[in-house]
This record gives C-alpha cells, structure tokens and sequence, in this order.
C-alpha cells in the first residue's frame, strides 16, 4: 500500500530532512513507485490576523519519488509551511497517472482542502451529487470527494476545529467499512489523520535532540535548526527515524493536530 507523510508546526517549518527519507521509500527502500505528491500550505499572518495559511504549493508527479526530478527539487528546496502532506502511491485502483497521484486538493468555504490516502476500498461508489467531481479513477479521489460533500452538507461555513473533528469521525467510520482508510487531511488550520491499520507520529520540541533517518544514513541536530518555542508534529506510515519515541495510532482513530502538538478534539 501507499506511504503517507504529514507535518504540522507551529511556526513556517521545513520537511526537508522528513521528506528525503520518505522519497527514498518511492522505489529504492520499497516497492512505492507509482507516483507521488507533496502540498504545502503558505501565507502570511499579517494579512489574516491568525496564521491559518489559505496559499497552496502543490507537486505531484506519476515517476518514483526516488527518481523524480521534481522530488529532487522539494529535497533541495526548502519550503516553509505550518502544515503539509506527502505522499508515496502503489497503486491498487486506477492507472498510474499524473491525476491520480496524491495529495489531492479542493475547495470548500473559501479555503483549499488537502487529502491523501493510504488503503484500499473495496467496490466503493459513493453516490456525489454536488461540485465535488473525481478527475482519475481512484477510489481514494472518490473518498476525498464524498467527505467534502458530507462536510459542505453538514456545516453552513467553516466550523471550529472541534466540529470538524466529530463530524470526520463519524465519515471516517462510514468510509471504513468497506475497506483500509488511512488518511491525512488539512485546511492549513489544522492536520487530521486516520488510522485504520498503520500510522504513528511523533512530537518534536524543546529540548530538540538529534534523529537519524531510518531509510537514508543522514542524521540532523534540531537544535540547530529550531527555535525554543517551536513544536513540530510529524504522522507518517511507519516511523522515519531510529532514535525518536513514535507512538502508534490505534485502529479506527482520529487525532488532530493544532500548532505543532496533539489537540483534545
């Protein structure tokens, strides 16, 4: 199955070290070489008033991430954002194609919504009578599309971060009956994920210590690279590095994270 990849901070934070271990998982320390994405959440507070990004990079590419040039671009470039997700795909439904590369992205309320998926949903065909339309032919899209629905359905403007929580828990448990949901999912607000077999995360803050990829021989100082106020929260399939306490989600859960930490939502 697929490999996902989330981050949310409370400050502009690069994912380069994250994301060179992680590309390397598309095609060279495993089997993931059908394509991937990787969306960044930008803006600036001063416009906004609250840090909620509402700008959007976003990169995908239907090569392996190992081999990509524009993999390669993300590695040496790096991008700061309070929330991004990355994708890794082996594909199980629909062709291996630039629209059916994850994260996926749509609009709703006014902000850009942000999804990836890592599962497989058997003969799953939601019935989507709104705007929100699959452009490939992934079960996944298919999914994204159907919680925009349920959420424009349920919910008149954007709802606090809470609301949202309950009403995903409630689609997410719908959706995972008929097959393996893992999933990220942000509005630049906050980072949403699910586990229905295989997700951890990790914490990072003061005082920052030193990782070690577990994919690539690199290892990084955070302290060097790092503030004492900043927080970083990291969700991904299987734990990046060898030396930091990842905690394993339970199946059939949800946790949301706000500013770089685990929020009671």
């Amino acid at each position: 199955m697929c490999q996902l990849l989330g981050m949310n901070c409370n400050a502009p934070t690069d994912v380069t070290f994250s994301f060179r271990g992680f590309a390397q998982r598309g095609g060279h320390t495993d089997t993931h070489a059908d394509g991937w994405g990787i969306a960044f959440f930008e803006g600036d507070s001063t416009v906004d008033g609250a840090g909620h990004d509402k700008g959007l990079r976003h990169f995908v590419d239907h090569l392996p991430a190992c081999e990509s040039p524009v993999a390669d671009l993300i590695r040496r470039y790096p991008i700061k954002s309070r929330n991004v997700i990355a994708h890794i795909r082996k594909a199980t439904q629909g062709r291996v194609a630039l629209e059916n590369c994850h994260p996926f992205v749509r609009e709703l309320w006014g902000r850009y919504w942000v999804f990836a998926h890592n599962g497989n949903l058997a003969a799953y065909s939601p019935r989507l009578h709104g705007s929100f339309r699959p452009v490939g032919d992934t079960d996944s899209e298919r999914a994204f599309c159907w919680i925009m629905q349920e959420l424009a359905k349920s919910h008149a403007d954007v709802p606090s971060i809470k609301e949202l929580s309950i009403t995903l828990r409630e689609l997410a448990a719908q959706i995972a009956r008929h097959g393996t949901f893992n999933f990220l999912l942000s509005n630049g607000q906050a980072l949403w994920a699910h586990a229905s077999t295989n997700l951890v995360y990790v914490e990072r803050r003061h005082p920052f210590a030193h990782a070690t990829l577990s994919d690539e021989d690199v290892s990084v100082n955070f302290e060097e690279h790092t503030q004492p106020t900043d927080r970083i929260a990291v969700v991904v399939t299987a734990p990046l590095t060898t030396n930091e306490a990842w905690t394993a989600f339970k199946p059939g859960e949800l946790k949301v994270f706000v500013d770089g930490a685990l929020a009671d939502a």
